[in-house]
């Protein structure tokens, strides 16, 4: 068996050996890792929201995925897991985002409204099984079209609509 040959090395234009496989400096790399990082994190924490979320939405057996009492208690549930997490400031300002506030339709005034009741329970709770117990108490004493701001609300039941989201 014949042995391979090294290969002839690369020169550059003033003689130097330059390597065929040249790496920039470390100091261009220097940002990578904590770029990384700091992206890894942010996508984190919604994946986090979203499981704990739907780790009890999904054993919760509500009907009205999308407009009733399973809308209601996904939305209220995320803002709560938020607030108890970070802040109902992040609550308001993801509603005001997502939900525009709660304008436009009577959707997204639902969802708002829900979000702002799942950040107070969340922002009051003193623990993480506390949190998850009363905004389903929340949700089974919730009403069709409740218009107080401590009542949990969905719509009427032939605009639900049974999906994930």
């Amino acid at each position: 068996m014949a042995a391979l040959a090294e290969p002839e090395p690369l020169r550059g234009g003033d003689g130097a050996t330059v390597s065929a496989l040249a790496s920039p400096p470390l100091r261009r790399r220097r940002w990578r890792r904590p770029a990384l990082a700091v992206l890894a994190l942010l996508a984190a924490y919604p994946a986090f929201v979203l499981s704990a979320v739907y780790a009890q939405w999904f054993g919760a057996n509500l009907p009205g995925g999308r407009n009733g009492p399973a809308d209601a208690y996904r939305h209220s549930l995320a803002s709560a897991v938020v607030a108890y997490t970070l802040s109902p400031r992040c609550v308001d300002w993801v509603t005001a985002v997502m939900e525009r506030g709660g304008e436009g339709n009577p959707s997204r005034a639902m969802d708002a409204h829900n979000n702002r009741i799942g950040a107070r329970l969340g922002a009051a709770a003193p623990t993480w099984a506390a949190m998850q117990r009363e905004v389903r108490a929340a949700v089974d004493h919730g009403a069709i079209d409740a218009r107080s701001p401590d009542q949990i609300t969905w719509r009427v039941p032939e605009t639900w609509q049974e999906r994930l989201y």
